[in-house]
């Protein structure tokens, strides 16, 4: 009687038939990874004839390979038309990890090899507006020149990112708290948010002498997923109060709201990094001096992966040393000139 096999001795035929397979293969480039590398490279130069291209291979050769790897995969990557070529949501997902093992395999050669990874590739980065605005685009040409071989892909929105569905890298977000989302978080800088309103306003109406008086201005107010539908102050000696909110004015974005409190409409409590240049150039005057929001946190989210690439280091580093550091200073700078 034939004896049947361990589990043991058929993990080691499957492994002694993957030797001998890949002992089969002429070049150690051929193989999975070859085919993951040509998918990424469709998916970034946007057509199988510039990925072609780029690979010196052919055209043909290049759909065979996208083509072998879904029939490996049982899975559909790519949806295929005459004019354009998009990812399912398979591919999407596939993509990522992709990048990822490809970034591991050349970072393990080079630390066998002895060389540096040097930071490159597309870099998808996510960012709130008033916070990139101020802190991140004048930044981002030294970014670019000191690490030319990184492409970096910017966008905006005030709500938090999904990283994995928008294939974003890192983003850069702003909350009073952050929600159990399964990112990756690091806590960069803390400001908070103060209530200012344009001169002419203050002189046609009067300022607050305290937070009571509120309820007697007209109150404009940014409403999004990272901040709380009241305005929550704290004042002098940690007292705290919180005010329903009745704004004639709502908008997502700090930035609205801080032009229409330049042109005379009401009072708004607007985060510091938002206003703190309307302040210094007298465009708003900060009000109820001793109130103001309690700490927001800046944050940097990223996806929930195991393993960081190069281009994702270099910027979280980049970060750290130079976007961090002017947040606390602004912060700084306003509490001692009381502004």
């Amino acid at each position: 009687m034939e004896r049947s096999l361990s589990v043991r001795e058929k993990m080691e035929t499957i492994s002694i038939s993957h030797i001998d397979l890949y002992a089969m293969r002429k070049t150690l480039d051929t193989g999975v990874f070859h085919a993951m590398r040509a998918f990424v490279c469709v998916v970034d130069a946007g057509s199988f004839s510039s990925a072609a291209e780029q690979l010196d291979l052919t055209t043909a050769q290049v759909s065979r390979l996208i083509g072998d790897l879904e029939k490996r995969l049982s899975a559909k990557l790519l949806h295929r038309t005459t004019r354009q070529r998009s990812l399912t949501d398979v591919g999407a997902a596939y993509l990522e990890r992709c990048r990822d093992m490809l970034a591991l395999l050349a970072e393990t050669e080079a630390l066998a090899t002895g060389t540096g990874v040097a930071p490159a590739g597309r870099l998808h980065m996510h960012c709130m507006f008033d916070l990139g605005r101020r802190y991140v685009a004048p930044r981002l040409p030294l970014f670019l020149r000191q690490y030319p071989e990184i492409q970096v892909e910017y966008s905006t929105s005030q709500h938090k990112p999904n990283l994995l569905a928008s294939g974003s890298d890192v983003s850069l977000y702003v909350a009073e708290e952050l929600s159990d989302s399964g990112l990756l978080s690091r806590r960069l800088a803390t400001t908070f948010s103060i209530l200012c309103a344009s001169p002419a306003y203050l002189s046609e109406h009067g300022s607050p002498q305290k937070p009571s008086e509120l309820s007697a201005h007209s109150t404009l107010q940014v409403v999004n997923p990272s901040v709380s539908s009241g305005w929550r102050l704290v004042g002098p000696g940690g007292s705290k109060i919180e005010l329903a909110a009745r704004a004639q004015c709502v908008a997502d974005t700090p930035d609205v709201i801080r032009s229409v409190a330049e042109g005379g409409a009401g009072v708004a409590l607007l985060p510091l990094f938002s206003v703190i240049e309307s302040i210094q150039a007298g465009r708003l005057t900060h009000v109820l001096h001793g109130w103001r929001s309690p700490d927001i946190g800046v944050f940097a989210l990223m996806p929930s992966r195991h393993y960081m690439d190069a281009k994702t280091r270099a910027w979280l580093d980049f970060v750290q040393e130079h976007i961090a550091p002017s947040i606390e200073a602004d912060r700084m700078q306003f509490e001692s000139a009381a502004l």
